[in-house]
């Protein structure tokens, strides 16, 4: 039982840096950003080349795919989602998931599908602790993972920019009024979410491998783990990734699922799904949700 708990929290600390920028996107903007699968892979991708190219430490490659995010989606953002970011929400869910299916055939044309991770000489190193095995490269990624979400939510909370951000989501027209920039915000926001989806990106990188077919896939993830934790704080992704977690590593556990590694990848992903149905049905908003990010 300790390994599933150690797998539970592992898991679920890297789910929350896959919603964390999704979350964000999400309940400033109000805008679904389908998109950010491509902009994870994005991120492993540059994580990937700084390793094997420039030899940067991995751990560092996690600053460099930021950066690389943040220049991409802010791109994106000003040059093309501003256009139509007044228009119904159906809009730009169509608008992002033709950026996402353009960005993840480009990757496949440029890099093919071939799968890539990055190989250090500790990133097999561990350490058994009350019958549980611990990769300690798996525990660093959960550790930079939940520092993300608390340098962001003291960044919105703590920061003049950041609750300028925060004013443009509660109320855009008023906040234009007391003189803030619209549409640099938006940009700046689109921008933080794309860093913090390139970070996901090199820490996906550093753990598992990763391929531009992958992008739906992460996509998807970003949208339950939000939809479990709620818009309203960078916290409630960080609650949806731990739910969608448990509910991947312990509910194949329950009578009538027999045991977890026998019954397949797939169908402990679908126990997630009811997971998130039930959740939805119980309390709409998610686990922390609040009407705005906030």
């Amino acid at each position: 039982m300790a390994q599933y708990v150690v797998n539970w929290i592992l898991l679920g600390c890297f789910y929350a840096a896959i919603g964390v920028g999704f979350s964000l996107i999400w309940g400033i903007m109000n805008i679904v950003n389908l998109a950010q699968g491509s902009l994870i892979i994005i991120g492993g991708y540059a994580a990937y080349f700084s390793y094997t190219l420039l030899h940067i430490n991995p751990f560092l490659c996690i600053l460099v795919s930021m950066v690389v995010g943040f220049i991409v989606g802010y791109i994106i953002q000003y040059l093309i989602i501003n256009r139509v970011i007044r228009a119904p929400i159906l809009v730009t869910f169509m608008l992002t998931f033709g950026l996402d299916l353009l960005l993840s055939n480009v990757m496949q044309a440029i890099f093919t599908g071939g799968y890539r991770s990055i190989n250090t000489t500790y990133s097999s190193a561990a350490v058994n602790l009350l019958g549980a095995h611990i990769p300690l490269l798996n525990v660093a990624v959960a550790v930079i993972a939940v520092g993300l979400t608390a340098l962001l939510s003291l960044f919105l909370s703590r920061t003049r920019l950041g609750n300028a951000i925060l004013a443009v989501g509660m109320d855009r027209e008023a906040a234009q009024l007391m003189g803030i920039g619209v549409a640099n915000t938006y940009a700046l926001t689109f921008g933080i979410g794309s860093a913090l989806a390139g970070a996901a990106g090199a820490m996906l990188a550093m753990t598992l491998q990763f391929s531009p077919i992958f992008t739906g896939q992460y996509t998807l993830f970003a949208f339950v783990i939000v939809a479990l934790g709620g818009l309203g704080t960078p916290w409630a992704a960080l609650a949806g990734g731990m739910l969608f977690a448990l509910a991947e590593v312990f509910g194949p556990l329950f009578p009538g699922f027999g045991h977890g590694p026998e019954i397949g990848y797939g169908l402990e992903i679908a126990i997630a799904f009811v997971v998130l149905v039930l959740v939805l049905i119980v309390r709409p908003n998610g686990v922390l949700g609040r009407p705005f990010y906030s």
